[in-house]
């Protein structure tokens, strides 16, 4: 597996495309990175690997493309499967099934609500940070007192679905101004476990990084349109 060329399409903000990373290196898998400007001109790669949605990341393992985020996390899991590397999904099907249902539930509520602190103003912003919140509480109490959402030995898919989220929180946090310290302790508890392996940890966009380039584009919103 070391000799096969492993390539990743991605753009540095990306939660969808740090999952992508973390994987591949929990699972000391060696690949390239290649940074796409998804705001300018799409590379040929890109354009040619993922023709449909025309967006990253994008996994091109031995000159074969694979997209979307968590499917691509699975390929990673089914391929790179020997005993030396940990395993990002359950054998058992209803564990896997499990895992699945959290990951998608993540994707569908998070990101919405998340995104929703920065760009919504007044009752609608409110809204936003009340979902996102329990959102996060509904997610804090299936971890329980696990270690980790994969259990207290290892990370799983549900893991580094959420833990991608993570650089954006402070951008959601502060721009909505609320602390999720104070609503979901235990959660950021198991974030700061997470950021103790240097897989992950290494893996994660600069939070301060994101805030500025936030802060920029709603200042750019507001000379144009006022609000």
């Amino acid at each position: 597996m070391s000799e096969e060329k492993v390539v990743v399409l991605n753009f540095w903000p990306s939660m969808f495309g740090a999952r992508v990373i973390m994987a591949l290196e929990e699972k000391d898998i060696k690949f390239e990175y290649k940074e796409e400007d998804v705001f300018g001109d799409k590379t040929d790669l890109l354009l040619q690997s993922n023709p449909v949605h025309k967006k990253i990341p994008v996994l091109i393992h031995n000159g074969k493309p694979v997209c979307e985020s968590n499917i691509i996390l699975e390929y990673i899991d089914e391929v790179w499967n020997n005993d030396k590397t940990l395993r990002l999904l359950p054998s058992d099907p209803y564990e896997k099934a499990k895992c699945r249902f959290w990951a998608d539930l993540i994707d569908k509520k998070v990101f919405d609500a998340g995104r929703g602190t920065w760009t919504k103003k007044g009752k609608e912003q409110e809204e936003a940070k009340r979902e996102f919140i329990e959102t996060l509480k509904v997610l804090e109490t299936e971890l329980g007192e696990k270690f980790y959402f994969g259990g207290n030995e290892t990370v799983s898919v549900v893991d580094l679905v959420l833990i991608s989220y993570y650089p954006w929180f402070h951008t959601w946090e502060t721009i909505g101004d609320f602390s999720l310290e104070n609503h979901t302790p235990k959660l950021m508890d198991w974030v700061r476990r997470c950021l103790a392996r240097p897989a992950i940890s290494k893996s994660l966009p600069d939070r301060l990084k994101i805030l500025g380039r936030v802060s920029q584009i709603i200042k750019v919103h507001e000379f144009f349109y006022g609000y």
